[in-house]
């Protein structure tokens, strides 16, 4: 069978910056307190919509990899935080790709370990040679769906996207080993009151929401899922964390990150960490990550990378992965987002204002 080489990558980040001074404007919190608990200093608020992000983070992904639309058997778009349900969301970023019409195009939804899960797909299907090549989006649009009132769960997000080309090759390349779970009986713990089809014609309207987190009880599901997991896929590939050359985990918490490398045996120094700059973008963190961890040099031909991750479900898993023989783009893309002109608190709150919060504005 084929494997299925990663080829291209290319991120989209909306440039308004919200600070933890800038939450602390309306919300008891403080730089301090956010960062001594979860590391985070500041996330990225869109003033676009999500499709706008998967667009240009996809045309960025294919130059990477000198591919065009027309190349494409098949679009992945993993996010929690649709523009629309029907029709999916992967759908519109064909639509935005010249070339790409009548590809195939679906959407996965497993919240924060979406990219991964999508990975997973797309390869598999590589390998069974049902396709050749495959765009594979992860991102999050989290800000209007925000309850910023809430102070355990608005300082942790932010939104975000990146994408990742893959292709068939028979080089050593691509995901080795992959190990997928869920801890459905907990799926409690982590809840958007707000979102779905539960709250049609109920009493409340969708997108006033309300967050179930339950702190304590994912960060322990958290580094149970993602250091088992790692542990699994290193055993079945008869790997060892001596072996990995760098860790790329979900961008949830720095606790969390540091007691996952912990307990598999990673140091600090093979782990690449950007929780400080972006908070969790659930479905992006992971991509948006593997595509800082190669511009800067982190990721090089050859390397053995190891992918952990968790989400809303519980879901979590973990991916190893062999780099191929480049980790520099063949080509750029012009795309860019349309101009920004609010900034990241002036969007905030006029989501507060829009729920009937008062607002300085």
């Amino acid at each position: 069978m084929p494997n299925a080489g990663i080829t291209g990558w290319g991120k989209c980040l909306p440039p308004a910056v919200l600070s933890n001074n800038d939450i602390a404007t309306f919300m008891d919190t403080s730089d301090e307190w956010i960062t001594t608990r979860t590391g985070i200093k500041e996330r990225r608020i869109a003033h676009c919509s999500l499709t706008d992000m998967a667009e240009v983070a996809a045309k960025r992904a294919l130059a990477c990899a000198g591919i065009e639309g027309k190349d494409l058997d098949l679009i992945i778009m993993g996010t929690t935080t649709h523009d629309e349900q029907c029709p999916n969301q992967a759908s519109g970023v064909q639509r935005r790709i010249p070339g790409a019409e009548g590809c195939g195009a679906m959407d996965v939804n497993t919240a924060c370990t979406s990219f991964l899960y999508g990975l997973s797909t797309a390869t598999a299907m590589i390998k069974t040679g049902a396709i050749k090549n495959a765009l594979v989006i992860g991102g999050e649009l989290i800000s209007p769906f925000m309850d910023w009132n809430d102070r355990n769960v608005a300082v942790l997000f932010g939104d975000g996207c990146a994408a990742v080309v893959l292709q068939a090759t028979d080089n050593d390349e691509g995901v080795q080993m992959e190990r997928l779970g869920c801890y459905g009986e907990s799926r409690g713990i982590l809840q958007i009151h707000g979102m779905g089809g539960n709250y049609v014609h109920a009493d409340r309207l969708i997108g006033v929401t309300e967050w179930q987190f339950e702190g304590q009880e994912i960060f322990k599901k958290a580094v149970s899922g993602m250091s088992m997991a790692s542990e699994d896929v290193l055993r079945r590939a008869g790997k060892t964390a001596a072996d990995v050359d760098i860790c790329v985990p979900h961008q949830a918490n720095l606790r969390i990150i540091e007691f996952v490398a912990k307990k598999a045996g990673i140091p600090m120094e093979k782990v690449y960490v950007s929780v400080e700059r972006y908070g969790n973008m659930s479905a992006a963190t992971v991509p948006v990550a593997l595509c800082e961890a190669i511009e800067d040099g982190r990721v090089k031909p050859g390397s053995q990378l190891l992918m952990p991750a968790f989400g809303g479900g519980l879901t979590f898993c973990a991916h190893l992965v062999k780099w191929g023989n480049r980790s520099t783009p063949l080509g750029k893309s012009d795309a860019e987002l349309a101009p920004q002109t609010r900034s990241a608190l002036e969007i905030v709150q006029h989501y507060r204002k829009a729920k009937g919060h008062k607002v300085a504005f």
